[in-house]
């Protein structure tokens, strides 16, 4: 008997050490919504881009600039939904939404992500628009799966499924537009509505 209540303390022990460690306060709906954002937003960037008259995007454009602020605010709507959403759920769970676990997860979340949001910046300005999609979903992959570490593993999976649309879609670059809703439209509302059901729907 002894040796059970032993054995028990200690998974308790250990699945206390483990939430302290990992950002646990994600939501599916962090997931899902992010996910509607992308599509509604690649709906309006293929309406601008087909009704342009233009046969491709030039950087100093007024459509690219339209198509830049499009790709910009799905990005603050993702942002903003997913630190309203974890906040909730935080403050429900009574635990922190800003203690050092969730820094670091910002932190590693944030370095592939800048790092290639800058390097395709800058092949943008050098009107190199073929690789665009594929970078996009490669980095955004790497950020997922080097912030997983600090939070639920189930992000890691969704970061390696980018990592590789994103590598097929550097094979086929002129289905890039497609293969950006598939990575970051769909997968997110399939991945999301998965961890909606596995961690929110019980609680």
């Amino acid at each position: 008997m002894e040796s059970k209540d032993y054995l028990k303390d200690i998974n308790e022990i250990k699945e206390l050490m483990n939430k302290s460690s990992r950002f646990i306060s994600l939501s599916g709906l962090s997931g899902i919504l992010p996910g509607v954002y992308a599509m509604i937003g690649a709906a309006i960037a293929y309406w601008l881009v087909t009704n342009s008259g233009q046969d491709y995007l030039n950087f100093d454009g007024t459509i690219f600039r339209l198509v830049m602020l499009d790709l910009f605010l799905i990005a603050t709507f993702s942002i903003a939904t997913a630190i309203y959403l974890a906040t909730h759920k935080a403050k429900k769970n009574g635990v922190k939404i800003w203690d050092q676990t969730s820094k670091r997860l910002v932190i590693n979340f944030l370095i592939p992500l800048v790092t290639g949001g800058i390097y395709i910046l800058a092949l943008l300005r050098q009107e190199n628009y073929g690789q665009t999609a594929a970078l996009m979903l490669i980095f955004y992959g790497l950020a997922l799966v080097n912030a997983s570490k600090y939070s639920i593993g189930d992000i890691k999976h969704l970061g390696l499924i980018e990592i590789i649309l994103g590598l097929i879609c550097a094979l086929f670059p002129s289905y890039g537009f497609w293969f950006w809703i598939l990575g970051f439209g769909v997968m997110h509302i399939i991945y999301g509505t998965i961890m909606h059901y596995k961690y929110d729907y019980k609680k």
